[in-house]
C-alpha cells in the first residue's frame, strides 16, 4: 500500500517522504518476527510501542463470544488511562480456550511490560488465527522478548509488524498521512489485517492507528466511534463476525498541537484524517477477501436518512448472490434490487435506479423501477475489471452511504475448507 499526503482541507504536504505505517508518527517503534506460532515459518508476532504514554480509544467485536484478549483489553480501557503499546500475534486466536486463555493473555501483557519497563495495565493485546487451540505461550513469551530487542522507528520495522499480524491476507495493509492542525504537522499511520470473517459490526479484522496528535481521550473515543461507523462497519466479505475483532487508535501528543478538547475546526481536521486512514484500510481489507478477484463498492444515494442508506448499502455488499454474480461477471441487477428489499428499510421500488461502473465504462440497468435494455458486451467489459462500483439511487431523500466488499469465488471455499491445516 502506498502512503498518501493530502493537499486540501487543511491537509499538509510533507517536505520529506512520509513513512508508511504505524511508525510514521513521532514517538512510535515497531517490529515483527517469527515466534513459532504458525505451522509454517512466517512472521506471527508484532509489537507497537509508544515512547511516551498515549491516549487510546478502541472498538471491539459485537460477537457475544469474545476472545481472551478482548476481555483483557476491555479491563485496560475501563481504567481510562494512557497506554504504552500493543502486542499482537497471528496464527492463534486464543478464543474459546477457557481459563488458560485468560492466563496466557496476561502473560503476554506481562512480557511486554517487563521488556519495556511499563505496567501490564498499559498494554493492549490482540490475537488472530484459529479458534479453540491453546496458545503456545512459551514460544510467544520468548518471542515478545526477541521482538522487544529489535523495535525501531524505521518504515521497514513498521512493515514487518504489518506482515506479522496477517493470517490469510494476501498483502500487508498500511497507510499514513499528515495534516496541519493548530500550526503543527500531525501524522497518522495505520496497519490492518483481514481477509475472511468480515462483516458489518466488525469482522476477523484488526486495525491499529498511531498518531502524534494531542487530543483528549473523550474526543479521541468519539472520533473513532464515528469513523468506525463509516468505514470498518461498512465492509463485508462473507457475513461472519469474529470473536477477536478490534480497532485501536493511539495518540501520544508529540506533534505539539494545542490540545483538541472540544469540537471545532481542529477536531474536524483530525476526524477527517482519521476517516481517511480508516477508509483506506477498510477498503484494503474488503479487496483482500479470501479468494476475492474483485473489490466491490456500493454507493447508495437518495435514501430517506443516513441510517437507511447504510443499511441498504451493507445489505447489497453482504449478499452472497450479488457477490457470486460479480465473480461470474453476470450483470444480474435483480439480485441487487432483491438485497435492497430485505435490508429492513421501507422504500418505493418504483423509484429505484441502478448502474454498474468500472474503468471500462458504465452500464445503466434500471431507471425509476423500469428495467433498461443494455448492451451485454458492454456489461461484460465493465464487470471484467478488478474494481466495480454499484450506484443505487433510491429517490426517497438526500442521504447517502458507501459500503465495500468483494466477490465470492471458488477459492473462498477452498481456503476455508482447510483453514486449520
Amino acid at each position: 500500500m502506498n502512503n498518501a499526503t493530502a493537499h486540501k482541507k487543511g491537509m499538509a504536504a510533507s517536505q520529506t517522504k512520509l513513512k508508511v505505517g504505524v511508525t510514521a508518527p513521532k514517538g512510535y517503534l515497531a517490529a515483527g518476527l517469527i515466534a513459532g506460532i504458525k505451522k509454517q515459518p512466517k512472521k506471527d508476532l508484532a509489537i507497537v510501542l509508544s515512547k511516551t504514554p498515549a491516549n487510546v480509544a478502541c472498538v471491539f467485536t459485537t460477537n457475544v463470544v469474545k476472545a481472551a484478549c478482548i476481555l483483557f483489553n476491555q479491563k485496560v480501557l475501563a481504567k481510562n488511562a494512557p497506554v504504552r503499546g500493543l502486542v499482537i500475534n497471528s496464527g492463534n486466536a486464543n478464543a474459546c480456550t477457557g481459563e488458560a486463555g485468560i492466563v496466557h493473555t496476561q502473560m503476554m501483557a506481562d512480557a511486554f511490560a517487563q521488556a519495556f519497563g511499563v505496567a501490564a495495565s498499559e498494554v493492549l493485546v490482540a490475537s488472530t488465527g484459529v479458534i479453540g487451540v491453546p496458545m503456545p505461550i512459551t514460544e510467544v513469551v520468548k518471542g515478545i522478548g526477541n521482538v522487544s530487542k529489535i523495535v525501531s522507528a524505521s518504515e521497514a520495522s513498521g512493515h514487518e509488524a504489518a506482515e506479522a499480524i496477517m493470517t490469510t491476507d494476501c498483502f500487508a495493509k498500511e497507510f499514513s498521512l499528515e495534516v496541519e492542525i493548530g500550526g503543527k504537522i500531525v501524522t497518522l499511520g495505520g496497519m490492518a489485517k483481514g481477509s475472511g470473517m468480515i462483516h458489518p459490526n466488525m469482522a476477523t479484522m484488526l486495525a491499529f492507528v498511531t498518531s502524534d496528535v494531542n487530543i483528549s481521550p473523550a474526543l479521541l473515543k468519539e472520533a473513532l466511534q464515528e469513523s468506525n461507523g463509516r468505514t470498518y462497519n461498512m465492509i463485508s466479505v462473507d457475513g461472519d463476525t469474529s470473536t477477536n475483532d478490534m480497532v485501536a487508535v493511539l495518540a501520544n501528543g508529540l506533534a505539539g498541537n494545542p490540545i483538541i478538547d472540544r469540537r471545532g475546526a481542529d477536531y474536524a481536521l483530525f476526524a477527517e484524517a482519521l476517516d481517511s486512514v480508516n477508509r483506506h484500510l477498510a477498503k484494503a481489507i474488503a479487496g483482500d477477501g479470501e479468494g476475492a478477484t474483485k473489490l466491490l463498492e456500493v454507493f447508495v444515494q437518495g435514501a430517506a436518512d443516513a441510517e437507511s442508506a447504510r443499511k441498504l448499502a451493507r445489505s447489497v455488499v453482504s449478499s452472497s448472490l450479488v457477490k457470486a454474480a460479480f465473480f461470474g461477471q453476470d450483470a444480474n441487477w435483480g439480485r441487487v434490487l432483491c438485497a435492497l428489499g430485505y435490508a429492513g428499510v421501507q422504500f418505493d421500488p418504483g423509484q429505484v435506479s441502478i448502474e454498474f461502473l468500472s474503468a471500462a465504462g458504465s452500464v445503466s440497468l434500471m431507471n425509476k423501477g423500469e428495467p433498461i435494455a443494455f448492451d451485454e458486451e458492454l456489461a461484460l467489459s465493465v464487470l471484467k475489471e478488478n474494481e466495480i462500483k454499484v450506484v443505487v439511487f433510491m429517490g426517497e431523500g438526500a442521504a447517502q452511504a458507501t459500503a465495500w466488499g468483494c466477490d465470492l469465488s471458488y477459492d473462498y471455499v477452498r481456503i476455508n475448507g482447510s483453514y486449520r491445516s
